[in-house]
Protein backbone atom coordinates (compact mmCIF):
# COMPACT_ATOMS: atom_id res chain seq x y z
CA UNK A 1 0.00 0.00 0.00
CA UNK A 2 1.48 3.43 -1.11
CA UNK A 3 1.95 5.37 2.02
CA UNK A 4 -0.18 8.90 1.83
CA UNK A 5 2.86 11.76 1.79
CA UNK A 6 2.40 14.28 4.20
CA UNK A 7 2.43 18.17 3.50
CA UNK A 8 5.47 18.71 6.10
CA UNK A 9 7.44 16.20 4.91
CA UNK A 10 6.44 17.87 0.84
CA UNK A 11 7.51 21.45 2.43
CA UNK A 12 10.48 20.51 3.89
CA UNK A 13 12.03 18.38 0.55
CA UNK A 14 11.46 21.42 -1.75
CA UNK A 15 13.05 23.44 0.93
CA UNK A 16 15.94 21.30 1.02
CA UNK A 17 16.17 21.80 -2.50
CA UNK A 18 16.88 25.40 -2.41
CA UNK A 19 20.13 24.62 -1.20
CA UNK A 20 21.20 23.83 -4.58
CA UNK A 21 21.19 27.75 -4.90
CA UNK A 22 22.28 29.30 -1.67
CA UNK A 23 25.30 31.12 -1.88
CA UNK A 24 25.13 30.92 -6.09
CA UNK A 25 22.04 33.49 -6.30
CA UNK A 26 19.30 35.83 -3.98
CA UNK A 27 16.25 34.17 -2.82
CA UNK A 28 13.99 36.56 -4.96
CA UNK A 29 16.00 35.02 -7.86
CA UNK A 30 16.46 31.53 -7.33
CA UNK A 31 12.51 31.26 -6.22
CA UNK A 32 12.03 31.31 -9.74
CA UNK A 33 14.28 27.78 -10.88
CA UNK A 34 12.60 26.67 -7.70
CA UNK A 35 8.72 26.80 -8.63
CA UNK A 36 9.34 26.59 -12.40
CA UNK A 37 10.87 22.86 -11.46
CA UNK A 38 7.95 22.36 -8.57
CA UNK A 39 5.16 22.98 -11.52
CA UNK A 40 7.20 20.52 -14.64
CA UNK A 41 7.36 18.21 -11.94
CA UNK A 42 4.13 18.09 -11.14
CA UNK A 43 2.59 18.33 -14.20
CA UNK A 44 4.92 15.64 -15.18
CA UNK A 45 3.54 13.38 -12.25
CA UNK A 46 0.04 13.95 -13.26
CA UNK A 47 0.60 12.95 -16.98
CA UNK A 48 2.50 9.77 -15.98
CA UNK A 49 -0.61 9.08 -13.20
CA UNK A 50 -3.08 9.37 -15.59
CA UNK A 51 -0.77 7.60 -18.71
CA UNK A 52 -0.80 4.47 -16.83
CA UNK A 53 -4.56 4.63 -16.04
CA UNK A 54 -5.18 4.46 -19.45
CA UNK A 55 -2.97 1.66 -20.28
CA UNK A 56 -4.69 -0.42 -17.68
CA UNK A 57 -7.91 0.69 -19.37
CA UNK A 58 -7.10 0.68 -22.95
CA UNK A 59 -4.08 -1.91 -23.05
CA UNK A 60 -1.73 -1.47 -26.36
CA UNK A 61 -4.83 0.18 -28.12
CA UNK A 62 -2.01 3.61 -28.53
CA UNK A 63 -4.36 5.76 -30.76
CA UNK A 64 -6.96 5.74 -27.57
CA UNK A 65 -4.68 6.70 -25.02
CA UNK A 66 -3.30 9.14 -27.42
CA UNK A 67 -6.62 10.58 -27.49
CA UNK A 68 -7.58 10.97 -24.15
CA UNK A 69 -3.75 12.52 -23.35
CA UNK A 70 -4.59 15.27 -25.90
CA UNK A 71 -7.87 15.79 -23.54
CA UNK A 72 -5.28 16.32 -20.65
CA UNK A 73 -5.58 20.05 -18.24
CA UNK A 74 -1.47 20.24 -19.75
CA UNK A 75 -0.43 18.34 -22.78
CA UNK A 76 3.30 17.38 -22.64
CA UNK A 77 4.40 16.97 -26.16
CA UNK A 78 7.74 15.13 -27.33
CA UNK A 79 10.74 16.89 -28.52
CA UNK A 80 12.82 16.42 -31.08
CA UNK A 81 16.44 17.13 -31.15
CA UNK A 82 18.30 17.24 -34.62
CA UNK A 83 21.80 17.58 -35.91
CA UNK A 84 20.56 19.31 -39.55
CA UNK A 85 17.74 16.79 -40.46
CA UNK A 86 18.40 14.07 -38.61
CA UNK A 87 16.82 13.82 -35.38
CA UNK A 88 19.10 12.27 -32.55
CA UNK A 89 16.69 12.41 -29.73
CA UNK A 90 12.91 12.34 -28.97
CA UNK A 91 11.52 12.65 -25.88
CA UNK A 92 8.23 13.48 -23.38
CA UNK A 93 8.70 16.69 -22.30
CA UNK A 94 8.67 16.31 -18.63
CA UNK A 95 11.10 16.20 -15.62
CA UNK A 96 11.61 12.45 -15.94
CA UNK A 97 13.28 13.25 -19.89
CA UNK A 98 15.24 15.82 -17.94
CA UNK A 99 16.25 13.87 -15.25
CA UNK A 100 17.51 10.98 -17.26
CA UNK A 101 19.82 13.18 -19.54
CA UNK A 102 21.45 15.59 -16.49
CA UNK A 103 24.47 14.46 -17.40
CA UNK A 104 24.14 16.21 -20.92
CA UNK A 105 26.71 18.57 -21.14
CA UNK A 106 23.80 21.19 -22.93
CA UNK A 107 21.60 20.71 -19.77
CA UNK A 108 20.33 24.36 -19.00
CA UNK A 109 19.82 24.43 -22.75
CA UNK A 110 17.57 21.21 -22.96
CA UNK A 111 15.47 22.35 -19.79
CA UNK A 112 14.86 26.10 -21.73
CA UNK A 113 13.59 23.70 -24.68
CA UNK A 114 11.06 21.12 -23.15
CA UNK A 115 9.98 24.70 -21.17
CA UNK A 116 9.71 25.71 -24.64
CA UNK A 117 7.96 22.56 -26.35
CA UNK A 118 4.89 22.71 -23.14
CA UNK A 119 4.53 26.56 -23.50
CA UNK A 120 3.65 26.15 -27.44
CA UNK A 121 1.45 22.73 -26.84
CA UNK A 122 -0.63 24.61 -23.97
CA UNK A 123 -0.55 28.53 -25.41
CA UNK A 124 -3.89 29.40 -24.00
CA UNK A 125 -2.56 28.68 -20.61
CA UNK A 126 1.39 28.65 -20.36
CA UNK A 127 2.17 31.79 -23.09
CA UNK A 128 4.89 33.82 -21.24
CA UNK A 129 4.68 32.06 -17.95
CA UNK A 130 8.09 30.69 -18.31
CA UNK A 131 9.87 33.52 -19.90
CA UNK A 132 11.73 35.03 -17.09
CA UNK A 133 13.56 32.03 -16.38
CA UNK A 134 16.48 31.26 -18.04
CA UNK A 135 18.36 27.83 -16.93
CA UNK A 136 20.95 28.58 -18.99
CA UNK A 137 22.05 31.70 -17.75
CA UNK A 138 25.55 32.45 -17.91
CA UNK A 139 25.04 35.52 -16.04
CA UNK A 140 23.10 34.07 -13.35
CA UNK A 141 24.02 30.37 -12.72
CA UNK A 142 27.81 30.76 -13.80
CA UNK A 143 29.78 29.39 -16.74
CA UNK A 144 28.87 26.07 -18.00
CA UNK A 145 30.24 23.73 -15.98
CA UNK A 146 29.51 25.10 -12.52
CA UNK A 147 25.49 25.67 -14.48
CA UNK A 148 25.32 22.39 -14.93
CA UNK A 149 26.60 21.21 -11.98
CA UNK A 150 23.85 23.30 -9.96
CA UNK A 151 21.33 22.01 -11.97
CA UNK A 152 21.84 18.28 -11.90
CA UNK A 153 21.86 19.11 -8.10
CA UNK A 154 18.69 20.30 -8.60
CA UNK A 155 16.74 17.69 -10.73
CA UNK A 156 18.55 15.28 -8.34
CA UNK A 157 16.52 16.90 -5.19
CA UNK A 158 13.62 16.53 -7.54
CA UNK A 159 13.82 12.86 -7.87
CA UNK A 160 12.85 12.20 -4.04
CA UNK A 161 10.56 9.38 -3.97
CA UNK A 162 8.91 11.16 -1.61
CA UNK A 163 8.10 14.03 -3.91
CA UNK A 164 5.65 11.47 -5.91
CA UNK A 165 2.90 13.63 -6.89
CA UNK A 166 0.79 11.75 -8.60
CA UNK A 167 -2.62 12.55 -7.76
CA UNK A 168 -3.34 8.65 -7.39
CA UNK A 169 -0.76 8.93 -4.10
CA UNK A 170 -1.50 12.76 -3.36
CA UNK A 171 -5.12 12.39 -3.08
CA UNK A 172 -7.02 14.79 -2.49
CA UNK A 173 -5.00 17.28 -0.92
CA UNK A 174 -4.57 20.34 -1.88
CA UNK A 175 0.04 19.53 -0.84
CA UNK A 176 1.11 20.93 -4.25
CA UNK A 177 -0.67 24.50 -4.01
CA UNK A 178 0.15 24.76 -0.14
CA UNK A 179 3.87 23.75 -1.07
CA UNK A 180 3.69 26.58 -3.49
CA UNK A 181 2.24 28.86 -0.88
CA UNK A 182 4.84 27.78 1.14
CA UNK A 183 7.84 28.47 -0.71
CA UNK A 184 6.69 31.76 -1.59
CA UNK A 185 6.50 32.39 2.14
CA UNK A 186 9.63 31.21 2.59
CA UNK A 187 11.21 32.76 -0.21
CA UNK A 188 9.78 36.32 0.85
CA UNK A 189 11.22 35.97 4.14
CA UNK A 190 14.55 35.95 2.76
CA UNK A 191 14.11 38.41 -0.14
CA UNK A 192 13.74 41.20 1.77
CA UNK A 193 12.65 44.29 0.47
CA UNK A 194 11.93 42.55 -2.92
CA UNK A 195 9.42 40.10 -0.50
CA UNK A 196 6.85 42.93 -0.86
CA UNK A 197 6.75 42.93 -5.08
CA UNK A 198 4.94 39.54 -4.69
CA UNK A 199 3.84 38.31 -1.15
CA UNK A 200 1.09 39.09 1.60
CA UNK A 201 1.49 37.54 4.76
CA UNK A 202 -1.34 34.62 4.67
CA UNK A 203 -2.83 35.62 7.63
CA UNK A 204 -3.65 39.33 6.31
CA UNK A 205 -4.80 37.89 3.39
CA UNK A 206 -6.79 36.01 5.28
CA UNK A 207 -8.47 38.38 7.18
CA UNK A 208 -9.39 40.41 4.05
CA UNK A 209 -10.78 37.80 2.55
CA UNK A 210 -13.35 37.50 6.09
CA UNK A 211 -14.04 40.92 5.91
CA UNK A 212 -15.20 41.21 2.28
CA UNK A 213 -17.37 37.52 2.31
CA UNK A 214 -17.35 36.83 -1.33
CA UNK A 215 -20.39 35.20 -1.75
CA UNK A 216 -20.89 32.63 -4.35
CA UNK A 217 -21.45 33.27 -7.94
CA UNK A 218 -19.23 36.77 -7.21
CA UNK A 219 -16.74 38.14 -9.69
CA UNK A 220 -13.41 38.89 -7.60
CA UNK A 221 -10.46 41.16 -8.36
CA UNK A 222 -6.91 42.11 -7.18
CA UNK A 223 -5.52 44.63 -9.39
CA UNK A 224 -2.17 44.59 -8.00
CA UNK A 225 -2.03 40.71 -7.36
CA UNK A 226 1.62 39.68 -7.21
CA UNK A 227 1.49 35.92 -6.93
CA UNK A 228 -2.53 35.49 -5.96
CA UNK A 229 -1.95 34.62 -2.47
CA UNK A 230 -5.03 37.38 -1.91
CA UNK A 231 -7.22 36.68 -4.57
CA UNK A 232 -6.85 32.72 -3.61
CA UNK A 233 -7.38 33.10 -0.43
CA UNK A 234 -10.73 35.14 -1.15
CA UNK A 235 -11.97 32.17 -3.23
CA UNK A 236 -11.54 29.82 -0.10
CA UNK A 237 -13.70 31.72 1.87
CA UNK A 238 -16.77 31.37 -0.59
CA UNK A 239 -17.27 27.91 0.22
CA UNK A 240 -17.27 26.72 -3.55
CA UNK A 241 -16.49 26.56 -6.50
CA UNK A 242 -18.74 29.15 -7.83
CA UNK A 243 -16.96 31.91 -8.40
CA UNK A 244 -14.55 34.44 -11.00
CA UNK A 245 -11.36 35.29 -10.26
CA UNK A 246 -9.51 38.69 -11.88
CA UNK A 247 -6.06 39.87 -11.48
CA UNK A 248 -3.82 42.25 -12.79
CA UNK A 249 0.07 42.36 -12.05
CA UNK A 250 2.81 44.72 -13.67
CA UNK A 251 5.93 42.64 -12.72
CA UNK A 252 6.02 39.88 -15.19
CA UNK A 253 8.16 37.60 -13.12
CA UNK A 254 5.74 38.12 -10.57
CA UNK A 255 2.80 37.57 -12.69
CA UNK A 256 4.48 33.92 -13.90
CA UNK A 257 4.08 33.46 -10.18
CA UNK A 258 0.16 34.09 -10.28
CA UNK A 259 -0.39 32.03 -13.06
CA UNK A 260 1.34 28.85 -11.70
CA UNK A 261 -0.06 29.42 -8.34
CA UNK A 262 -3.40 29.52 -9.75
CA UNK A 263 -2.75 26.20 -11.92
CA UNK A 264 -1.54 24.50 -8.53
CA UNK A 265 -4.48 25.12 -6.72
CA UNK A 266 -6.59 23.40 -9.59
CA UNK A 267 -7.94 26.57 -10.97
CA UNK A 268 -7.90 27.06 -14.68
CA UNK A 269 -10.45 30.15 -15.36
CA UNK A 270 -8.67 32.43 -13.46
CA UNK A 271 -7.92 36.08 -15.48
CA UNK A 272 -4.76 37.37 -14.63
CA UNK A 273 -3.52 40.18 -16.83
CA UNK A 274 0.21 41.15 -17.03
CA UNK A 275 0.40 44.90 -17.32
CA UNK A 276 0.41 48.47 -14.83
CA UNK A 277 -3.13 48.36 -13.54
CA UNK A 278 -2.65 52.23 -13.34
CA UNK A 279 -1.19 52.99 -16.81
CA UNK A 280 -2.68 50.25 -18.60
CA UNK A 281 -5.57 48.25 -17.35
CA UNK A 282 -6.67 45.50 -18.82
CA UNK A 283 -9.74 44.42 -17.35
CA UNK A 284 -12.20 45.73 -19.78
CA UNK A 285 -15.67 45.25 -20.71
CA UNK A 286 -17.49 46.83 -23.01
CA UNK A 287 -14.39 49.77 -23.44
CA UNK A 288 -14.78 50.91 -19.78
CA UNK A 289 -14.08 48.86 -16.03
CA UNK A 290 -14.61 46.10 -15.71
CA UNK A 291 -16.94 45.85 -12.31
CA UNK A 292 -16.41 43.55 -9.49
CA UNK A 293 -18.13 42.31 -6.77
CA UNK A 294 -15.54 41.92 -4.57
CA UNK A 295 -12.53 44.33 -4.88
CA UNK A 296 -9.30 43.28 -3.05
CA UNK A 297 -5.46 44.49 -3.26
CA UNK A 298 -2.45 44.96 -1.16
CA UNK A 299 -0.74 47.54 -3.37
CA UNK A 300 3.15 49.15 -2.91
CA UNK A 301 2.69 51.49 -0.49
CA UNK A 302 3.36 55.05 -1.63
CA UNK A 303 4.83 54.01 -5.19
CA UNK A 304 6.24 57.11 -6.92
CA UNK A 305 6.03 58.31 -10.82
CA UNK A 306 3.07 56.00 -11.07
CA UNK A 307 1.73 57.80 -14.24
CA UNK A 308 -0.17 61.33 -12.58
CA UNK A 309 1.22 63.33 -15.55
CA UNK A 310 -1.34 61.17 -18.18
CA UNK A 311 -4.36 62.12 -16.10
CA UNK A 312 -5.60 64.08 -18.78
CA UNK A 313 -5.23 61.71 -21.54
CA UNK A 314 -6.86 58.98 -18.58
CA UNK A 315 -9.54 61.43 -18.25
CA UNK A 316 -11.10 60.78 -20.90
CA UNK A 317 -10.68 57.36 -21.27
CA UNK A 318 -11.90 55.91 -17.97
CA UNK A 319 -12.25 58.91 -15.54
CA UNK A 320 -10.86 57.18 -12.61
CA UNK A 321 -9.51 60.57 -10.63
CA UNK A 322 -12.56 62.18 -11.00
CA UNK A 323 -12.13 63.38 -7.00
CA UNK A 324 -8.62 64.42 -7.87
CA UNK A 325 -5.26 63.33 -9.32
CA UNK A 326 -3.27 62.04 -6.77
CA UNK A 327 0.15 63.04 -5.99
CA UNK A 328 2.63 62.02 -8.67
CA UNK A 329 5.36 60.74 -5.71
CA UNK A 330 2.42 58.76 -4.12
CA UNK A 331 0.16 56.02 -5.86
CA UNK A 332 -1.87 55.11 -2.71
CA UNK A 333 -4.75 57.10 -4.05
CA UNK A 334 -4.25 56.34 -7.54
CA UNK A 335 -5.11 52.31 -6.50
CA UNK A 336 -8.07 53.06 -3.74
CA UNK A 337 -9.01 55.72 -6.86
CA UNK A 338 -9.24 52.56 -10.00
CA UNK A 339 -10.26 50.19 -6.87
CA UNK A 340 -13.67 52.17 -6.34
CA UNK A 341 -14.27 52.88 -10.02
CA UNK A 342 -14.40 49.26 -9.90
CA UNK A 343 -16.95 48.05 -8.09
CA UNK A 344 -20.21 47.27 -8.97
CA UNK A 345 -23.28 49.15 -8.17
CA UNK A 346 -24.76 47.30 -6.02
CA UNK A 347 -23.78 44.97 -2.72
CA UNK A 348 -20.16 45.24 -3.85
CA UNK A 349 -17.06 45.58 -1.13
CA UNK A 350 -13.64 46.26 -1.06
CA UNK A 351 -10.85 45.98 1.01
CA UNK A 352 -7.12 47.73 0.82
CA UNK A 353 -3.83 47.42 2.71
CA UNK A 354 -2.49 51.16 2.95
CA UNK A 355 0.30 52.47 4.38
CA UNK A 356 -1.05 55.09 7.31
CA UNK A 357 -0.01 58.69 5.59
CA UNK A 358 -2.97 57.93 3.73
CA UNK A 359 -5.11 58.16 6.84
CA UNK A 360 -4.55 61.65 7.55
CA UNK A 361 -1.75 63.27 4.47
CA UNK A 362 -3.27 66.76 3.28
CA UNK A 363 -3.53 68.50 -0.38
CA UNK A 364 -4.59 66.14 -3.20
CA UNK A 365 -5.08 63.14 -1.10
CA UNK A 366 -7.26 65.18 1.76
CA UNK A 367 -9.49 66.15 -1.25
CA UNK A 368 -9.53 62.54 -2.13
CA UNK A 369 -10.40 61.30 1.01
CA UNK A 370 -13.51 63.84 1.42
CA UNK A 371 -15.15 62.62 -1.53
CA UNK A 372 -14.83 59.10 -0.94
CA UNK A 373 -16.16 60.15 2.74
CA UNK A 374 -19.06 62.27 1.60
CA UNK A 375 -20.22 59.94 -0.85
CA UNK A 376 -20.69 57.17 1.77
CA UNK A 377 -18.57 54.15 0.69
CA UNK A 378 -15.90 54.45 3.66
CA UNK A 379 -17.48 51.42 6.16
CA UNK A 380 -14.14 50.58 8.44
CA UNK A 381 -10.67 51.73 8.94
CA UNK A 382 -8.89 49.35 10.74
CA UNK A 383 -5.36 49.55 12.44
CA UNK A 384 -2.90 46.75 11.84
CA UNK A 385 0.14 46.02 13.82
CA UNK A 386 3.61 47.16 12.62
CA UNK A 387 6.20 44.86 11.00
CA UNK A 388 3.53 42.23 9.55
CA UNK A 389 5.11 42.70 5.65
CA UNK A 390 7.92 41.84 3.99
CA UNK A 391 10.13 44.61 3.23
CA UNK A 392 8.86 47.47 5.46
CA UNK A 393 8.15 47.92 9.10
CA UNK A 394 5.87 50.48 9.03
CA UNK A 395 2.54 49.92 10.51
CA UNK A 396 -0.83 50.01 7.87
CA UNK A 397 -4.28 49.66 7.82
CA UNK A 398 -6.95 48.27 6.42
CA UNK A 399 -9.41 50.55 4.57
CA UNK A 400 -12.73 48.76 3.86
CA UNK A 401 -15.58 50.53 1.23
CA UNK A 402 -18.89 49.20 0.53
CA UNK A 403 -20.99 50.55 -2.53
CA UNK A 404 -24.20 49.90 -0.62
CA UNK A 405 -24.44 50.73 2.75
CA UNK A 406 -27.90 50.63 3.58
CA UNK A 407 -28.92 52.90 6.59
CA UNK A 408 -25.05 52.90 7.89
CA UNK A 409 -23.79 56.68 8.02
CA UNK A 410 -21.18 56.45 10.73
CA UNK A 411 -17.66 54.67 9.98
CA UNK A 412 -15.99 51.80 12.32
CA UNK A 413 -12.63 52.19 13.79
CA UNK A 414 -10.79 49.55 14.75
CA UNK A 415 -7.47 49.26 16.33
CA UNK A 416 -6.08 46.10 16.02
CA UNK A 417 -2.41 47.33 16.62
CA UNK A 418 -1.53 46.23 20.01
CA UNK A 419 -2.32 42.32 19.41
CA UNK A 420 0.21 40.35 17.56
CA UNK A 421 2.74 37.64 18.35
CA UNK A 422 6.35 39.24 18.31
CA UNK A 423 8.16 37.05 15.36
CA UNK A 424 11.87 37.05 14.70
CA UNK A 425 11.65 39.19 11.65
CA UNK A 426 7.96 39.76 11.07
CA UNK A 427 5.72 40.07 13.69
CA UNK A 428 2.41 37.91 13.18
CA UNK A 429 -1.47 38.00 13.71
CA UNK A 430 -3.17 34.90 14.48
CA UNK A 431 -5.94 33.49 12.62
CA UNK A 432 -8.09 32.04 15.67
CA UNK A 433 -7.14 35.00 17.29
CA UNK A 434 -6.58 38.03 16.66
CA UNK A 435 -8.38 37.73 13.07
CA UNK A 436 -11.14 36.31 14.73
CA UNK A 437 -11.86 39.25 16.60
CA UNK A 438 -11.47 41.90 14.23
CA UNK A 439 -13.80 39.84 12.05
CA UNK A 440 -16.06 39.28 14.51
CA UNK A 441 -15.86 42.88 15.52
CA UNK A 442 -16.33 44.40 11.94
CA UNK A 443 -19.87 42.16 11.61
CA UNK A 444 -21.43 43.61 14.51
CA UNK A 445 -19.99 46.92 13.84
CA UNK A 446 -20.57 48.27 17.55
CA UNK A 447 -18.48 50.15 19.09
CA UNK A 448 -16.06 48.47 21.98
CA UNK A 449 -14.04 49.97 25.10
CA UNK A 450 -10.65 50.45 24.15
CA UNK A 451 -10.49 48.52 20.59
CA UNK A 452 -13.53 49.91 18.14
CA UNK A 453 -15.50 53.00 18.21
CA UNK A 454 -18.26 54.09 15.85
CA UNK A 455 -18.23 57.99 14.29
CA UNK A 456 -20.58 59.53 12.57
CA UNK A 457 -19.62 61.48 9.73
CA UNK A 458 -20.25 64.92 11.77
CA UNK A 459 -17.58 64.34 14.10
CA UNK A 460 -15.17 62.90 10.55
CA UNK A 461 -15.53 66.31 8.92
CA UNK A 462 -15.04 68.30 12.14
CA UNK A 463 -11.55 66.41 12.22
CA UNK A 464 -10.76 66.96 8.67
CA UNK A 465 -11.76 64.03 7.39
CA UNK A 466 -8.24 62.93 9.30
CA UNK A 467 -8.84 58.69 9.51
CA UNK A 468 -5.96 58.22 12.22
CA UNK A 469 -7.60 55.15 14.45
CA UNK A 470 -5.69 56.97 17.50
CA UNK A 471 -8.32 60.05 17.35
CA UNK A 472 -10.90 57.62 17.50
CA UNK A 473 -10.53 54.90 19.50
CA UNK A 474 -9.07 55.70 23.36
CA UNK A 475 -6.59 52.44 23.77
CA UNK A 476 -5.23 54.47 26.72
CA UNK A 477 -4.95 51.46 29.82
CA UNK A 478 -4.74 53.47 33.29
CA UNK A 479 -1.20 52.03 35.11
CA UNK A 480 -2.00 50.06 37.92
CA UNK A 481 -1.10 51.60 41.48
CA UNK A 482 2.18 50.10 42.31
CA UNK A 483 3.05 48.25 45.94
CA UNK A 484 6.16 49.61 46.94
CA UNK A 485 6.70 47.12 49.67
CA UNK A 486 6.02 44.61 47.75
CA UNK A 487 8.80 45.39 45.54
CA UNK A 488 11.68 46.56 47.47
CA UNK A 489 10.56 42.90 49.44
CA UNK A 490 10.84 41.51 46.08
CA UNK A 491 14.44 43.33 45.58
CA UNK A 492 15.89 42.41 49.03
CA UNK A 493 15.08 38.24 48.47
CA UNK A 494 16.99 38.73 44.78
CA UNK A 495 20.01 39.89 46.48
CA UNK A 496 19.74 37.44 49.15
CA UNK A 497 19.13 34.41 46.50
CA UNK A 498 22.10 36.19 44.53
CA UNK A 499 24.58 36.14 47.82
CA UNK A 500 23.65 32.58 48.34
CA UNK A 501 24.60 31.47 44.53
CA UNK A 502 27.89 33.55 44.71
CA UNK A 503 28.83 32.12 47.83
CA UNK A 504 28.07 28.51 46.26
CA UNK A 505 29.87 29.28 43.32
CA UNK A 506 32.83 30.29 45.15
CA UNK A 507 32.89 26.98 47.56
CA UNK A 508 32.83 24.94 44.43
CA UNK A 509 36.11 27.03 42.79
CA UNK A 510 37.98 25.97 45.92
CA UNK A 511 37.16 22.35 45.75
CA UNK A 512 38.39 22.79 42.38
CA UNK A 513 41.45 24.52 43.77
CA UNK A 514 40.59 27.35 41.28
Amino acid sequence: MTRQVSQQEVNEILWRACDTFRGTLDAADYKDYILVMLFLKYISDVWRDHFEQYKKQYGDDEERIRRRLQRERFILPYVEVKDGDEVVDRFLADYYSLHERREAPNLGELINVVLEYLEMANKAKLTNVFRNVDFNSESRLGNTKKRNHILQHLLTDFADARLDLRPSRIGNLDVIGNAYEYLIGKFAAGAGKKAGEYYTPPEVSILIAKLVDPKPGERICDPACGSGSLLLKCAQEVGSDNYSLYGQEAISGTWSLCAMNMFLHNINSARVEWADTLLEPKLIENDDLMKFDVVVANPPFSLDKWGADKAGEEARKYNRWHRGVPPKSKADYAFISHMVETMAEQGSRMGVVVPHGVLFRSGAEGKIRKSLIEENMLDAVIALPPNLFFGTGIPAAVLIFRRDRGQRSSVLFIDASREYDIGKNQNKIRVGVEVKKIAETYKAYQSVDKYACLVNGQDLQKNDCNLNVSHYVDSYEEAQDMDIDAVLKHIHDLEDELGKVKGDMAHTLTELGL
